[in-house]
């Protein structure tokens, strides 16, 4: 669904019968990897730049790196998820809305909250 944001686009691997509701924004510094039948909210952002947290010097002069996102198969992201560089979220995973994903998230779970944490495991 529009508005559909992102970097480059070339980095961006969209599994099939996923999909992308309004204002996706994806910051494909580095790979975005989207399994299949994947359901992501409005407003759901991942996010693979990463800036320097101890070197102020660094972050003055604008240094980036990035880190790819892994979205598992059958994964659900709640409006408004923010998921950070670096983590992969699990086959059949559920994000609630506005939870910011900073970690790794194990398959088939419930995660909520910022940071997210997992809730409860899922049965299928």
């Amino acid at each position: 669904m529009p508005r559909f944001q992102c970097d480059y686009g070339y980095l961006i691997r969209l599994g099939s019968n996923s999909f992308l509701n309004y204002d996706a924004i994806l910051l494909d510094c580095a790979s975005i990897t989207i399994g299949d039948d994947v359901s992501i909210g409005p407003r759901v952002q991942l996010l693979t730049a990463l800036h320097p947290v101890d070197e102020h010097g660094m972050r003055r002069q604008r240094w980036e790196r990035a880190e790819p996102i892994v979205i598992g198969n059958n994964v659900w992201l709640g409006g408004g998820v923010i998921v950070c560089a670096g983590v992969t979220v699990g086959d059949n995973a559920v994000v609630g809305a506005g939870s910011v994903v900073t970690r790794d998230l194990p398959a088939r779970v419930l995660a909520v909250g910022n940071p997210a944490r997992v809730i409860r495991k899922l049965d299928r």
